[in-house]
């Protein structure tokens, strides 16, 4: 009898563990399930966040291409409309034919590209020069050159421009490259990439007889590939959009930028703002920095994913 008993509680005990692993199956499943769906639900408004925010940045763009292919009468009709059924391209054809936009795109073109190779040049050896070299003033110069990067550009307008009238630079193409040379923000940048570079393979390379100058083209500038593209993309944007300089120190036609011709077509310029003209005209501003991120973008990315990443 007393075996049957026990025989019994045992069955009954094995029976609540059976029910138990279940129970604990059953709820590390549900968990699990919830775990996944939070994990898809982030993923899904992430991708959604990003996606709002980049139609949000799109979508001026789109609305300036397409008023730009719209007859002057339709681009601010009402209801407003992305899309006409009567597509021109009269606007591009004024556009050359009103303002010298061709000379105005070479310009800035020339500019741009000059100013982009001398500040990454002089950039690039700057910062290896403050991430290697020793020297007295080091730290004191570096601080300045990081002042330097607080100070609005508007400030310099005033002294540089005396500066060039002086120097008989005015409605130049030097006035209008040689001070985009120059700026704290490069040397700062390059500086710190330089300084994550391991230092072992200069060293090496300085056994095997390398000066200063060839462990800076041959090992570090390679290396730095992805920085230097970067600060290239942003120069040249930089350069390229710039308006203040170019209209303070041109004076000819000749010598003008493209986003000084763009404003020519406002209602500062003249007595009726040309909107269609104006649209087509930035949008051929527009081309070539699109392309040029379009080219560098791999560095780019490249150098914004190192930069987030720490051994």
């Amino acid at each position: 009898m007393r075996q049957c008993v026990f025989c019994l509680l045992r069955a009954q005990k094995d029976v609540f563990k059976g029910y138990a692993a279940k129970a604990a199956k059953k709820h590390a499943l549900i968990n699990h399930v919830k775990i996944i769906s939070m994990t898809k639900l982030r993923i899904f408004l992430g991708y959604f966040i990003l996606i709002i925010i980049s139609l949000s940045m799109l979508l001026p763009f789109f609305a300036m291409l397409s008023l730009s292919f719209m007859p002057g009468s339709e681009i601010f009709s009402y209801p407003p409309k992305l899309f006409s059924k009567n597509i021109t391209v009269q606007n591009y054809f004024s556009v050359f034919t009103s303002i010298p936009v061709t000379r105005y795109f070479l310009n800035s073109l020339f500019v741009a590209t000059i100013t982009t190779i001398g500040q990454v040049f002089f950039a690039a050896l700057a910062g290896y020069a403050f991430a290697r070299l020793k020297f007295k003033g080091k730290d004191i110069l570096f601080f300045i050159f990081l002042i330097t990067m607080m100070i609005p550009p508007q400030v310099n307008i005033i002294p540089l421009f005396f500066l060039m009238r002086e120097l008989h630079l005015v409605d130049t193409y030097q006035a209008l490259i040689i001070p985009g040379f120059f700026g704290g923000f490069g040397v700062f940048m390059l500086r710190q990439y330089f300084l994550n570079l391991p230092k072992e393979l200069e060293e090496s390379s300085k056994i095997d007889g390398c000066n200063i100058f060839q462990m800076f083209f041959k090992i570090a500038l390679p290396l730095a590939l992805p920085a230097v593209a970067t600060l290239a993309i942003f120069t040249f944007v930089s350069s390229w959009n710039s308006f203040m300089w170019p209209l303070i120190i041109t004076s000819s036609d000749s010598m003008r930028t493209l986003p000084v011709g763009l404003a020519a077509f406002k209602g500062s310029f003249r007595e009726v703002t040309m909107w269609g003209d104006l649209l087509a005209c930035a949008v051929i501003c527009t081309l070539p920095v699109v392309g040029i991120f379009l080219l560098g973008k791999k560095y780019f990315i490249n150098d914004l994913l190192q930069g987030g990443v720490k051994e």
